[in-house]
């Protein structure tokens, strides 16, 4: 995957953002993606190797589309500013996924602000045996490579069926689980760029397989 190429596009595209250069420019695109679809592949089959429990998810289900949802956000741009996918994506869990962009590039899992089922029964798996997701989180490793839990909105106080006194209370109170790792542009394009992902994945993986247990069972 030549990543300076996909760089050059997203920079060209963001500076004329509109879908008359994207017609224009539909050839270069095309490529670019098919590049990217390529390399999802090849990372399928690595993660596949280094995970007994992978979900297989091909290049084309993996990557996102690259239009902006202007139904729902209409002051964004027509296009974004990266390419994302999602690999390990089984149906109705969360998946690991990958952005390569210009503002921002990272490798991130779990569940952002999942739907009130599936949030209820994380809280239920935490109430259960929290202390599994807690020696997970404060594991040392885990959090140089993730920082903790990605910041986002909060109950001030417990949610309805929880007391406030519980011993993980300042678990129960999330509204969303999920970890991110920052890239910049050197560990993209660094020779060993697909020996570091690999090393994410498998750091993020007892809390992604915490999170799919609960949602799931």
């Amino acid at each position: 995957m030549d990543f300076n190429a996909l760089f050059q596009f997203l920079k060209e595209l963001n500076q004329n953002n509109s879908k008359e250069w994207m017609d224009q420019n539909r050839k270069w695109y095309k490529e670019v993606r098919n590049q990217f679809i390529q390399w999802l592949e090849e990372m399928d089959h690595v993660l596949a190797s280094v995970d007994e429990e992978y979900y297989l998810t091909s290049g084309k289900r993996a990557i996102n589309r690259i239009n902006n949802n202007l139904l729902f956000h209409p002051n964004k741009p027509i296009y974004k500013d990266h390419f994302g996918a999602g690999l390990d994506k089984a149906p109705n869990t969360g998946d690991f996924y990958i952005e390569i962009g210009l503002s921002q590039s990272i490798l991130a899992g779990g569940l952002w602000r999942p739907d009130a089922n599936k949030l209820r029964s994380i809280r239920e798996a935490i109430d259960y045996d929290g202390e599994e997701l807690q020696k997970i989180l404060n594991k040392r490793s885990f959090k140089q490579t993730f920082r903790g839990l990605v910041e986002d909105d909060r109950l001030k106080t417990a949610p309805k069926g929880f007391s406030k006194d519980h011993p993980h209370i300042e678990l129960l109170r999330n509204k969303t689980f999920a970890v991110m790792h920052p890239l910049n542009r050197e560990d993209i394009l660094a020779p060993h760029f697909k020996e570091k992902l690999v090393e994410v994945y498998r750091e993020m993986l007892p809390f992604r397989r915490y999170l799919n247990k609960a949602i799931t069972v």
